[in-house]
């Protein structure tokens, strides 16, 4: 094989044009073959193939620095650059990461998983450059919705005010994650359809050059506009037409379903592993529908990512205008969802607890400050969901919950959560946002309140004394699992469930404190500035001792969650230890 011998993108330069397309053909074969037992993101990278290879057989990496949005279309560059191993052999397929890691090669230079940042970040590095009076080409390559974030907006926009080498290339597919939204992909339609020359032209108009390649998936045009622009003495965007999912056809029908995908059977691109049960996902998008169905000032809003809260294509046609995909751009979003509250709708966004942080401005100043009721949901938060660095679902707790007007409401269970989300939707006071469990529904155990009205009144399940254990949203059965060790120890706790991570239920924690000598709290996410910190702090002056459990303040990346969970003492033995060594003292 090629690529076998393929230790640098020096060795890349040396092949022709017909070993160029073979080993195509060979890199496309071995993403599909690791991805059918490994997963990740398939279209984007199986799209990207061939401009690759081109890239990196016309400039001189790292060099020239090349800066992959979002960088989940970087595995083929990561096989280009010393880094083949890792999809070659299915021992070594963990050598590397699904995204761009500097530590693993000089090739790389930015950890990047959020996105629409690599105009910017390569924006930088040119400025940098020419500060410092370096050499090489800077190129910026973004695409998959990228462009309707704001910050590419952003970068794009001052891009021209360099004056000096910088390109830019949009990987056009026609798709976000689902499908595109906003009118500047009319525009880039308008670019494909025109061969790039329409007069309507989004990038002339922010001052930059431009050229349009429409065989994007093919190398020996590739390889001649690359050479067009390499060392180019003013900023360009390279705009080039490709196919996601190229060469793998369940991909090429189905973009939406096989931007990421868990590992699957080539051959009929059936998931090897799928789960039959109702998940909180699934439950949110049949809920909001028939909402929906009975309220035609309900909406529902996503940033570009409609599959992590189960917006089916057909549901979203079921939906219709009342689903509203603003594409790749949280802020605006939250934005959006004050300014639709604020004129008497009733919008929910839902958005992925990594997502949320890029839209924390808005949280506080469009929607907190302005009061207006609108209903955020935060999906997937959670220690044991993404382990990812650039995708952990560790810091909504302390994000939002430090937020002034913001009620942030952790459900328990299946019934409490729709209980949460009907009584917000209809809640006029405050915004709200709900941390929705993940995973498989668990269904209630007890009767659930329907009014959350009277804000920060935890509901007491079990009474006890001495210790009180005060577990929050998806860590409540672990406070159940400890309440049943201890008694089993013959200490009866008190076992409260929250319900609101953004205030204190001062009263209660008062009396508590009137025979409980100990009070442990447990949280689902990073400790530092969370629920458990707010509780020790209320507890400080007085004789009551607390346990905060949740992860340390860290970036860790592609951790094992039992072992990332023990290393933080989440388990339950672990903590039934550390409260009985602490009532022996």
């Amino acid at each position: 094989m090629i690529i076998e011998k393929i230790k640098s993108p020096a060795d890349v330069k040396q092949l022709t044009l017909d070993q160029l397309t073979e080993l195509a053909v060979e890199i496309r074969t071995l993403l599909i073959e690791k991805l059918s037992h490994h997963g990740g993101h398939c279209g984007p990278n199986l799209g990207m193939v061939e401009a690759t290879i081109a890239m990196h057989h016309v400039f001189n990496s790292p060099e020239d620095k090349i800066v992959f949005d979002v960088s989940h279309q970087s595995y083929a560059h990561k096989m280009l650059t010393g880094r083949a191993e890792a999809f070659l052999t299915a021992g070594h397929y963990d050598d590397v990461t699904g995204y761009s890691e500097p530590s693993e090669s000089e090739h790389d230079h930015f950890v990047i998983g959020h996105t629409s940042t690599s105009v910017s970040l390569a924006g930088g590095l040119a400025k940098g450059r020419d500060l410092t009076a370096g050499r090489g080409n800077v190129i910026a390559v973004i695409g998959d919705g990228s462009l309707s974030g704001g910050e590419a907006l952003e970068g794009l926009d001052w891009a021209a005010e360099l004056g000096t080498n910088f390109i830019v290339v949009v990987n056009d597919n026609q798709m976000s994650i689902a499908e595109n939204h906003g009118g500047l992909y009319q525009n880039l339609q308008e670019l494909r359809q025109s061969g790039g020359k329409c007069s309507n032209n989004l990038f002339r108009s922010m001052g930059l050059d431009y050229i349009y390649v429409d065989k994007g998936n093919d190398i020996a045009s590739l390889i001649e506009a690359f050479r067009a622009v390499k060392d180019i003495d003013h900023p360009i965007v390279v705009h080039i037409n490709t196919l996601k999912g190229k060469g793998y056809e369940p991909a090429e029908k189905d973009k939406e379903r096989w931007h990421w995908s868990a590992p699957f059977d080539i051959a009929t691109g059936e998931l090897k592993n799928t789960f039959a049960g109702e998940t909180y996902d699934e439950l949110t998008a049949t809920r909001l529908l028939e909402l929906m169905k009975q309220d035609r000032s309900l909406c529902a809003i996503t940033a570009g990512t409609p599959g992590i809260w189960n917006w089916t294509p057909e549901r979203r046609r079921e939906a219709g205008s009342q689903f509203i995909d603003v594409g790749i751009a949280e802020e605006h979003a939250v934005a959006l969802a004050s300014g639709i509250a604020k004129a008497g709708g009733k919008p929910v966004f839902g958005v992925c607890s990594s997502f949320i942080q890029r839209a924390y401005d808005q949280l506080s100043q469009d929607l907190c400050i302005n009061d207006n009721p609108a209903t955020i949901l935060v999906l997937w938060g959670s220690l044991s969901t993404m382990t990812d660095v650039t995708h952990l679902c560790h810091f909504d707790i302390p994000l939002l919950c430090n937020i002034p007007n913001l009620v942030y409401l952790a459900p328990t269970s299946r019934e409490e959560y729709l209980a949460m989300l009907d009584w917000s939707i209809g809640y006029k006071d405050h915004p709200v946002a709900i941390r929705v469990p993940v995973g498989a529904t668990v269904p209630a155990t007890r009767p659930v309140a329907t009014d959350y009205s009277c804000l920060n009144r935890y509901e007491v399940v079990e009474r006890g004394k001495d210790v009180a254990i005060l577990a929050l949203g998806g860590f409540f059965q672990l406070g159940e699992s400890v309440s049943r060790m201890l008694k089993a120890q013959g200490i009866d706790a008190t076992l409260v469930n929250p319900r609101y991570i953004s205030g204190l239920d001062v009263e209660l924690l008062d009396s508590l404190a009137a025979d409980h000598s100990v009070v442990v709290t447990l949280e689902d996410g990073a400790l530092a500035g969370g629920f458990g910190e707010k509780v020790a702090r209320h507890y400080g002056p007085s004789r009551v001792r607390t346990l905060c459990y949740g992860a340390r303040k860290e970036f860790v990346d592609r951790y094992s969650v039992p072992e990332y969970l023990a290393a933080n003492r989440l388990v339950d033995s672990m903590i039934v230890e550390d409260i009985t060594r602490l009532m022996s003292e």
